[in-house]
Protein backbone atom coordinates (compact mmCIF):
# COMPACT_ATOMS: atom_id res chain seq x y z
CA UNK A 1 0.00 0.00 0.00
CA UNK A 2 1.85 2.70 -1.07
CA UNK A 3 1.86 5.92 1.03
CA UNK A 4 0.00 9.16 0.05
CA UNK A 5 2.49 12.35 -0.25
CA UNK A 6 1.60 15.71 0.23
CA UNK A 7 1.06 16.52 -3.35
CA UNK A 8 -2.44 15.94 -4.95
CA UNK A 9 -2.33 13.05 -7.14
CA UNK A 10 -4.33 13.74 -10.62
CA UNK A 11 -7.23 11.66 -9.47
CA UNK A 12 -7.42 13.62 -6.30
CA UNK A 13 -7.24 16.87 -8.47
CA UNK A 14 -9.99 15.90 -10.03
CA UNK A 15 -12.07 14.72 -6.66
CA UNK A 16 -11.16 17.48 -4.61
CA UNK A 17 -12.41 19.80 -7.66
CA UNK A 18 -16.01 17.72 -8.20
CA UNK A 19 -16.20 18.19 -4.72
CA UNK A 20 -16.26 21.89 -4.82
CA UNK A 21 -18.35 22.23 -7.74
CA UNK A 22 -20.97 19.80 -5.56
CA UNK A 23 -20.59 21.89 -2.43
CA UNK A 24 -21.18 25.44 -4.61
CA UNK A 25 -23.98 23.22 -6.60
CA UNK A 26 -25.89 21.29 -3.45
CA UNK A 27 -25.93 24.86 -1.21
CA UNK A 28 -28.83 24.82 0.98
CA UNK A 29 -30.05 20.49 0.38
CA UNK A 30 -26.71 19.18 1.77
CA UNK A 31 -25.38 19.24 5.11
CA UNK A 32 -22.45 21.97 5.09
CA UNK A 33 -18.73 20.80 5.60
CA UNK A 34 -17.68 20.36 9.13
CA UNK A 35 -16.00 23.68 9.33
CA UNK A 36 -19.10 25.37 8.05
CA UNK A 37 -20.91 26.51 11.06
CA UNK A 38 -22.75 29.63 12.07
CA UNK A 39 -20.83 32.61 13.84
CA UNK A 40 -20.92 33.16 17.23
CA UNK A 41 -22.52 36.47 18.63
CA UNK A 42 -20.56 39.36 18.52
CA UNK A 43 -20.42 39.80 22.18
CA UNK A 44 -19.44 36.60 22.96
CA UNK A 45 -15.84 35.70 23.83
CA UNK A 46 -13.97 32.74 24.10
CA UNK A 47 -13.36 30.82 27.22
CA UNK A 48 -10.37 29.44 28.49
CA UNK A 49 -11.01 25.87 28.98
CA UNK A 50 -8.29 23.42 30.79
CA UNK A 51 -7.44 20.62 28.74
CA UNK A 52 -8.24 17.15 29.66
CA UNK A 53 -5.20 14.75 29.88
CA UNK A 54 -5.24 11.07 28.91
CA UNK A 55 -3.52 9.76 31.07
CA UNK A 56 -1.31 11.39 34.55
CA UNK A 57 1.83 10.94 35.88
CA UNK A 58 1.97 8.15 39.05
CA UNK A 59 2.73 11.07 41.25
CA UNK A 60 0.57 13.51 39.25
CA UNK A 61 -2.94 14.38 41.54
CA UNK A 62 -6.71 13.72 40.03
CA UNK A 63 -7.31 16.41 37.71
CA UNK A 64 -9.32 19.44 39.35
CA UNK A 65 -12.64 20.54 38.62
CA UNK A 66 -12.80 22.93 36.01
CA UNK A 67 -14.06 26.69 37.17
CA UNK A 68 -14.98 27.55 33.23
CA UNK A 69 -18.12 27.14 31.15
CA UNK A 70 -18.48 26.52 27.65
CA UNK A 71 -21.08 29.75 26.80
CA UNK A 72 -22.23 28.89 23.34
CA UNK A 73 -23.16 26.30 21.34
CA UNK A 74 -19.50 23.95 20.79
CA UNK A 75 -18.78 23.90 16.92
CA UNK A 76 -19.07 20.41 16.76
CA UNK A 77 -23.06 20.67 17.84
CA UNK A 78 -23.22 22.64 15.60
CA UNK A 79 -21.12 20.95 12.52
CA UNK A 80 -23.36 18.02 13.59
CA UNK A 81 -26.44 19.60 13.53
CA UNK A 82 -27.60 17.61 16.50
CA UNK A 83 -30.37 19.90 17.00
CA UNK A 84 -32.39 18.79 13.54
CA UNK A 85 -31.79 15.31 14.62
CA UNK A 86 -32.55 15.27 18.63
CA UNK A 87 -36.61 15.61 17.65
CA UNK A 88 -36.28 12.24 15.81
CA UNK A 89 -34.32 10.14 18.57
CA UNK A 90 -32.74 10.77 22.06
CA UNK A 91 -30.87 7.09 22.51
CA UNK A 92 -33.84 5.88 24.67
CA UNK A 93 -33.50 2.00 25.63
CA UNK A 94 -29.61 2.10 24.54
CA UNK A 95 -26.88 1.43 26.77
CA UNK A 96 -23.26 2.44 25.59
CA UNK A 97 -20.23 0.93 27.21
CA UNK A 98 -17.20 3.25 27.86
CA UNK A 99 -13.98 1.56 28.24
CA UNK A 100 -11.73 4.20 29.74
CA UNK A 101 -10.60 5.54 32.68
CA UNK A 102 -14.03 5.22 34.34
CA UNK A 103 -16.88 7.21 34.64
CA UNK A 104 -18.05 9.48 37.27
CA UNK A 105 -21.47 8.25 39.07
CA UNK A 106 -21.53 11.98 40.45
CA UNK A 107 -20.57 13.52 37.32
CA UNK A 108 -24.32 16.07 37.14
CA UNK A 109 -24.76 16.01 33.66
CA UNK A 110 -25.18 12.14 33.81
CA UNK A 111 -27.17 12.03 36.74
CA UNK A 112 -29.08 8.88 37.11
CA UNK A 113 -27.89 7.27 33.67
CA UNK A 114 -24.35 5.76 34.86
CA UNK A 115 -23.62 2.04 35.98
CA UNK A 116 -20.10 1.01 37.11
CA UNK A 117 -18.87 -2.13 36.63
CA UNK A 118 -16.57 -2.53 39.80
CA UNK A 119 -14.76 0.60 40.89
CA UNK A 120 -14.97 2.11 37.14
CA UNK A 121 -17.32 4.49 38.50
CA UNK A 122 -14.05 6.65 39.98
CA UNK A 123 -12.65 8.36 37.43
CA UNK A 124 -9.30 10.00 38.64
CA UNK A 125 -7.87 11.41 35.06
CA UNK A 126 -11.97 12.68 33.91
CA UNK A 127 -10.96 11.26 30.23
CA UNK A 128 -13.96 8.69 30.31
CA UNK A 129 -16.40 10.80 32.27
CA UNK A 130 -15.71 13.36 29.20
CA UNK A 131 -15.74 10.59 26.49
CA UNK A 132 -19.52 9.95 28.64
CA UNK A 133 -20.50 13.14 28.26
CA UNK A 134 -19.96 13.75 24.49
CA UNK A 135 -21.93 10.18 24.45
CA UNK A 136 -24.85 11.13 25.99
CA UNK A 137 -24.26 14.00 28.77
CA UNK A 138 -28.10 16.14 28.79
CA UNK A 139 -27.61 20.09 29.33
CA UNK A 140 -27.15 21.21 33.33
CA UNK A 141 -28.17 24.59 34.22
CA UNK A 142 -29.06 25.86 30.97
CA UNK A 143 -25.63 25.08 29.42
CA UNK A 144 -25.70 24.88 25.59
CA UNK A 145 -23.13 21.93 25.67
CA UNK A 146 -24.88 18.38 25.51
CA UNK A 147 -23.99 15.22 24.12
CA UNK A 148 -25.55 13.50 21.46
CA UNK A 149 -27.87 10.64 22.64
CA UNK A 150 -29.20 12.32 26.01
CA UNK A 151 -31.60 9.47 27.54
CA UNK A 152 -28.82 7.00 26.39
CA UNK A 153 -27.39 5.08 29.37
CA UNK A 154 -23.57 4.72 30.00
CA UNK A 155 -22.01 1.88 31.25
CA UNK A 156 -18.50 2.72 32.99
CA UNK A 157 -15.92 -0.12 32.69
CA UNK A 158 -12.43 0.22 32.99
CA UNK A 159 -10.14 -0.50 30.41
CA UNK A 160 -6.58 1.00 31.38
CA UNK A 161 -5.62 1.89 35.19
CA UNK A 162 -6.30 4.42 37.43
CA UNK A 163 -3.76 6.64 35.55
CA UNK A 164 -4.55 6.19 32.68
CA UNK A 165 -2.20 3.59 31.10
CA UNK A 166 -4.03 0.99 29.14
CA UNK A 167 -2.48 -2.74 28.22
CA UNK A 168 -4.00 -5.16 25.55
CA UNK A 169 -5.33 -7.10 28.72
CA UNK A 170 -6.72 -4.22 30.50
CA UNK A 171 -8.74 -3.52 27.49
CA UNK A 172 -9.77 -6.68 26.65
CA UNK A 173 -11.06 -6.89 30.25
CA UNK A 174 -13.37 -4.11 30.03
CA UNK A 175 -14.33 -5.19 26.51
CA UNK A 176 -15.36 -8.71 28.00
CA UNK A 177 -16.90 -6.58 30.92
CA UNK A 178 -19.17 -4.45 28.81
CA UNK A 179 -20.09 -7.06 26.83
CA UNK A 180 -21.51 -9.64 29.86
CA UNK A 181 -23.43 -6.34 31.69
CA UNK A 182 -25.31 -5.75 28.57
CA UNK A 183 -24.31 -3.37 26.42
CA UNK A 184 -25.49 -2.32 23.00
CA UNK A 185 -22.60 0.03 22.06
CA UNK A 186 -18.77 -0.57 22.95
CA UNK A 187 -16.61 2.35 22.83
CA UNK A 188 -13.15 1.91 23.21
CA UNK A 189 -10.80 4.98 23.95
CA UNK A 190 -6.86 2.87 23.89
CA UNK A 191 -5.77 2.49 20.71
CA UNK A 192 -2.97 -0.02 21.28
CA UNK A 193 0.34 -0.48 19.29
CA UNK A 194 0.28 -4.37 19.64
CA UNK A 195 -3.29 -6.49 19.91
CA UNK A 196 -3.21 -10.06 22.11
CA UNK A 197 -5.45 -13.54 21.22
CA UNK A 198 -7.17 -12.32 24.19
CA UNK A 199 -7.66 -8.98 23.09
CA UNK A 200 -8.85 -10.50 20.00
CA UNK A 201 -11.38 -13.07 21.28
CA UNK A 202 -13.17 -10.03 23.27
CA UNK A 203 -13.78 -8.13 20.69
CA UNK A 204 -15.31 -11.37 18.62
CA UNK A 205 -17.60 -12.53 21.15
CA UNK A 206 -19.07 -8.88 21.67
CA UNK A 207 -19.96 -8.96 18.13
CA UNK A 208 -21.21 -12.54 17.86
CA UNK A 209 -23.66 -10.71 20.73
CA UNK A 210 -24.65 -8.20 18.39
CA UNK A 211 -22.17 -5.34 20.51
CA UNK A 212 -21.49 -2.40 18.22
CA UNK A 213 -17.79 -2.07 18.98
CA UNK A 214 -16.53 1.25 17.81
CA UNK A 215 -12.52 2.46 18.58
CA UNK A 216 -9.92 4.72 18.18
CA UNK A 217 -8.13 4.64 14.98
CA UNK A 218 -4.99 6.28 16.75
CA UNK A 219 -3.75 7.05 19.97
CA UNK A 220 -4.87 10.34 21.88
CA UNK A 221 -1.80 13.05 21.44
CA UNK A 222 1.15 13.44 23.73
CA UNK A 223 2.36 16.74 24.75
CA UNK A 224 3.29 18.24 21.33
CA UNK A 225 7.11 18.93 21.01
CA UNK A 226 8.22 21.32 18.52
CA UNK A 227 11.45 19.28 17.80
CA UNK A 228 8.73 16.85 16.24
CA UNK A 229 9.39 17.14 12.17
CA UNK A 230 9.11 14.04 11.43
CA UNK A 231 5.64 12.78 9.14
CA UNK A 232 4.27 10.10 11.01
CA UNK A 233 3.89 6.38 9.29
CA UNK A 234 0.47 5.04 9.12
CA UNK A 235 0.21 2.03 10.80
CA UNK A 236 -2.36 0.01 12.44
CA UNK A 237 -3.50 0.29 16.08
CA UNK A 238 -5.82 -2.24 18.25
CA UNK A 239 -8.73 -2.83 18.58
CA UNK A 240 -9.82 -0.69 15.52
CA UNK A 241 -7.51 -2.67 13.17
CA UNK A 242 -9.48 -5.93 14.14
CA UNK A 243 -12.46 -6.56 11.54
CA UNK A 244 -16.19 -5.92 12.61
CA UNK A 245 -14.78 -2.75 14.56
CA UNK A 246 -15.93 0.21 13.52
CA UNK A 247 -12.74 2.58 13.48
CA UNK A 248 -12.78 6.17 13.71
CA UNK A 249 -10.12 9.10 13.28
CA UNK A 250 -10.85 12.82 14.50
CA UNK A 251 -11.07 16.04 12.94
CA UNK A 252 -11.18 19.64 13.64
CA UNK A 253 -13.20 22.79 12.81
CA UNK A 254 -12.48 22.54 9.21
CA UNK A 255 -12.28 18.60 8.94
CA UNK A 256 -8.89 18.48 9.25
CA UNK A 257 -5.87 17.10 11.35
CA UNK A 258 -2.64 18.68 12.25
CA UNK A 259 0.61 17.91 10.19
CA UNK A 260 2.47 15.50 12.77
CA UNK A 261 -1.09 13.74 14.36
CA UNK A 262 -0.56 9.91 14.23
CA UNK A 263 -2.00 7.98 11.36
CA UNK A 264 -4.12 4.95 10.69
CA UNK A 265 -3.40 2.84 7.90
CA UNK A 266 -7.11 2.79 7.65
CA UNK A 267 -10.21 4.80 8.42
CA UNK A 268 -14.16 3.95 8.88
CA UNK A 269 -15.23 7.54 9.90
CA UNK A 270 -14.15 10.80 10.91
CA UNK A 271 -15.81 12.64 13.68
CA UNK A 272 -15.14 15.95 15.40
CA UNK A 273 -12.46 15.22 17.64
CA UNK A 274 -9.67 18.36 17.45
CA UNK A 275 -10.72 20.93 20.36
CA UNK A 276 -14.13 19.28 21.53
CA UNK A 277 -16.12 20.62 24.46
CA UNK A 278 -16.76 18.35 27.39
CA UNK A 279 -17.50 17.80 30.83
CA UNK A 280 -15.27 16.31 33.84
CA UNK A 281 -15.61 13.80 36.46
CA UNK A 282 -15.82 16.79 39.28
CA UNK A 283 -17.53 20.01 39.37
CA UNK A 284 -20.26 21.70 36.51
CA UNK A 285 -17.30 23.10 34.52
CA UNK A 286 -15.85 22.07 31.32
CA UNK A 287 -12.57 21.35 29.77
CA UNK A 288 -11.81 20.87 26.24
CA UNK A 289 -9.76 18.11 24.55
CA UNK A 290 -8.20 16.25 21.25
CA UNK A 291 -7.72 12.73 20.07
CA UNK A 292 -9.69 9.91 18.28
CA UNK A 293 -11.33 8.62 21.22
CA UNK A 294 -13.39 11.70 21.52
CA UNK A 295 -14.67 11.43 18.11
CA UNK A 296 -14.91 7.69 18.71
CA UNK A 297 -17.11 9.34 21.75
CA UNK A 298 -19.35 11.04 19.33
CA UNK A 299 -20.28 8.09 16.97
CA UNK A 300 -20.72 5.91 19.81
CA UNK A 301 -23.46 8.99 20.71
CA UNK A 302 -24.96 8.29 17.19
CA UNK A 303 -24.91 4.22 17.13
CA UNK A 304 -27.20 5.57 20.75
CA UNK A 305 -29.84 7.22 18.26
CA UNK A 306 -29.67 4.90 15.45
CA UNK A 307 -30.15 1.98 17.62
CA UNK A 308 -32.64 3.57 19.67
CA UNK A 309 -34.78 4.76 16.21
CA UNK A 310 -34.20 2.03 14.27
CA UNK A 311 -34.32 -1.22 17.68
CA UNK A 312 -34.74 -4.01 14.50
CA UNK A 313 -31.05 -3.18 13.14
CA UNK A 314 -28.26 -5.17 13.76
CA UNK A 315 -24.95 -4.30 15.44
CA UNK A 316 -23.31 -4.51 11.54
CA UNK A 317 -26.52 -2.66 10.06
CA UNK A 318 -26.16 0.02 12.48
CA UNK A 319 -22.10 0.45 11.48
CA UNK A 320 -23.56 0.11 7.68
CA UNK A 321 -25.95 3.05 8.11
CA UNK A 322 -23.75 4.94 9.99
CA UNK A 323 -20.75 4.91 7.32
CA UNK A 324 -23.06 4.94 4.16
CA UNK A 325 -24.85 8.04 5.25
CA UNK A 326 -21.26 10.05 6.43
CA UNK A 327 -21.19 12.88 4.20
CA UNK A 328 -18.78 11.42 1.93
CA UNK A 329 -14.74 12.40 1.94
CA UNK A 330 -11.64 9.96 1.90
CA UNK A 331 -12.24 8.68 5.23
CA UNK A 332 -16.50 9.71 5.19
CA UNK A 333 -17.33 12.09 7.79
CA UNK A 334 -20.45 11.27 10.65
CA UNK A 335 -23.41 12.62 9.65
CA UNK A 336 -26.14 11.56 12.72
CA UNK A 337 -29.37 13.48 11.07
CA UNK A 338 -28.60 11.29 7.78
CA UNK A 339 -28.04 7.87 10.02
CA UNK A 340 -31.37 8.29 12.02
CA UNK A 341 -33.35 9.77 8.82
CA UNK A 342 -32.15 7.94 5.76
CA UNK A 343 -34.71 5.74 4.15
CA UNK A 344 -33.06 1.89 4.11
CA UNK A 345 -32.90 0.78 0.40
CA UNK A 346 -36.47 -1.72 -0.11
CA UNK A 347 -38.50 0.66 2.32
CA UNK A 348 -40.93 2.42 0.59
CA UNK A 349 -41.64 4.96 2.96
CA UNK A 350 -40.89 8.67 1.84
CA UNK A 351 -40.65 11.43 3.49
CA UNK A 352 -43.73 14.21 3.33
CA UNK A 353 -43.61 16.75 0.27
CA UNK A 354 -44.00 20.34 1.04
CA UNK A 355 -47.19 21.51 0.84
CA UNK A 356 -47.93 23.76 -2.85
CA UNK A 357 -46.35 26.89 -2.24
CA UNK A 358 -44.60 26.05 0.94
CA UNK A 359 -41.03 27.91 1.30
CA UNK A 360 -38.33 25.65 0.87
CA UNK A 361 -35.63 25.87 3.84
CA UNK A 362 -32.01 25.85 4.40
CA UNK A 363 -31.25 22.51 6.90
CA UNK A 364 -28.89 24.03 8.97
CA UNK A 365 -30.99 27.48 9.26
CA UNK A 366 -32.21 27.86 12.72
CA UNK A 367 -34.40 30.30 12.13
CA UNK A 368 -35.66 28.79 9.01
CA UNK A 369 -35.11 31.63 6.50
CA UNK A 370 -37.25 30.88 2.83
CA UNK A 371 -35.24 30.50 -0.29
CA UNK A 372 -35.90 30.49 -3.92
CA UNK A 373 -37.39 27.08 -4.95
CA UNK A 374 -36.52 27.07 -8.41
CA UNK A 375 -33.14 27.45 -8.14
CA UNK A 376 -32.71 25.34 -5.36
CA UNK A 377 -33.95 22.34 -6.41
CA UNK A 378 -32.07 23.16 -10.27
CA UNK A 379 -28.67 23.21 -8.29
CA UNK A 380 -30.05 20.24 -6.07
CA UNK A 381 -30.34 17.79 -9.05
CA UNK A 382 -26.93 18.88 -10.70
CA UNK A 383 -25.01 18.92 -7.33
CA UNK A 384 -26.95 15.64 -6.75
CA UNK A 385 -25.37 13.54 -9.98
CA UNK A 386 -22.22 15.10 -9.20
CA UNK A 387 -21.74 13.94 -5.60
CA UNK A 388 -22.84 10.36 -6.13
CA UNK A 389 -20.33 10.39 -9.07
CA UNK A 390 -17.71 11.70 -6.61
CA UNK A 391 -18.65 9.04 -4.06
CA UNK A 392 -18.17 6.34 -6.16
CA UNK A 393 -14.64 7.18 -6.98
CA UNK A 394 -14.21 8.33 -3.37
CA UNK A 395 -15.81 5.68 -0.90
CA UNK A 396 -14.20 2.56 -2.09
CA UNK A 397 -10.49 3.99 -1.63
CA UNK A 398 -11.42 5.38 1.48
CA UNK A 399 -10.05 2.08 3.38
CA UNK A 400 -7.41 1.20 1.36
CA UNK A 401 -5.47 4.60 0.83
CA UNK A 402 -3.28 6.08 3.66
CA UNK A 403 -5.58 9.39 4.29
CA UNK A 404 -3.23 12.36 4.93
CA UNK A 405 -5.48 15.70 5.11
CA UNK A 406 -4.15 19.18 4.53
CA UNK A 407 -2.24 20.58 7.97
CA UNK A 408 -4.54 23.66 9.33
CA UNK A 409 -2.97 26.58 8.81
CA UNK A 410 -2.76 29.26 11.32
CA UNK A 411 -2.79 26.42 14.18
CA UNK A 412 -3.42 22.87 15.42
CA UNK A 413 -6.79 22.63 16.80
CA UNK A 414 -5.54 22.05 20.31
CA UNK A 415 -5.16 25.05 21.88
CA UNK A 416 -7.45 25.85 25.56
CA UNK A 417 -10.12 28.16 23.73
CA UNK A 418 -13.29 26.64 23.98
CA UNK A 419 -16.72 28.03 22.97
Amino acid sequence: MRNMSRRRPPLAHLLHLARALTVCLCVGTLLPLGGVTEASAADDTPVRLPVMPARLDADADCTSASAQRATTVPWEQRSLQLTRTWPFSDGSGVTVAVVDTGVSTTASALSGRVTAVGPAGRDCVGHGTFVAGLVAAATVDGVRFAGVAQRARILAVRGTDERGAATAQSVASGIAAATAAGADVITVSPALVRGSDGLTKAVEAALAKDVLVIAAAVPDPPARSSAQDEEPTPRDYWPAAQPGVLSVLDVDAQGKRPDDALLPVSADLAAPGDGVVGIGARGTGHYIGSGASFAAGYVAGAAALVRSSHPGLTGAETAARLTTSAYPDVVPRLDPFAAVTVVAPGNTARAAAPAPGAAVRLPDDDAALPVRRATLFAAAGAGLMLLVVWAALTLPRARTRRWRPAGSPGGDGRSGDGT
